[in-house]
């Protein structure tokens, strides 16, 4: 099982991808001097900005559970959290309300505070520290990582050797 929760969208783009397309159209169909030659690069410098833009967000804060494998782990951008680290029961207490975040925890994903949009789900790691999630859907990730944790009643997370032990 794996969740994907993409850091950005693509949809400021398109617009400025539209926008750029015209006027090359413009320029093509216009008889004589067309649109300006600055307009043109301006656009495109415009273009390769929202472009530039839309790729870093999407690479810096896209969020991903993998739940399978020797990799299984929690991926905020370029930081990784493997789900052996992750605190079940301090999870289980957010979702009714009766555990949160320390006070200053840090964002995964890196930076001092949350992207706008977003909201922190509170993460307890097993040495103890409180990270927060930036994610636009805490309650899909909470269910995410709880069936990606497998808790069983005795307390183990239900991941066994190739013998049993």
């Amino acid at each position: 099982m794996t969740y994907v929760e993409p850091g950005g969208s693509w949809r400021p783009f398109w617009p400025v991808a539209g926008v750029v397309g015209l006027l090359v159209v413009v320029d093509l169909l216009l008889p004589g001097r067309g649109v300006p030659s600055l307009v043109l690069a301006l656009a495109g410098c415009a273009l390769g900005a929202v472009l530039g833009h839309t790729l870093m967000v999407r690479r810096a804060w896209t969020v991903r559970v993998d739940a399978e494998g020797a990799d299984a782990g929690l991926t905020v951008g370029r930081e990784r959290v493997p789900l052996a680290d992750v605190d079940a029961a301090h999870l289980r207490a957010v979702t009714v309300g009766t555990a949160g975040a320390d006070a200053g925890a840090a964002v995964l994903g890196g930076g001092g505070s949350l992207p706008r949009g977003r909201a922190g789900l509170p993460l307890r790691l097993i040495d103890g520290r409180t990270v927060l999630v930036p994610t636009r859907d805490p309650a899909a990730l909470t269910t995410a990582l709880l069936a990606a944790l497998r808790d069983t009643p005795d307390g183990s997370r239900g991941r066994k050797g190739t013998l049993g032990s």
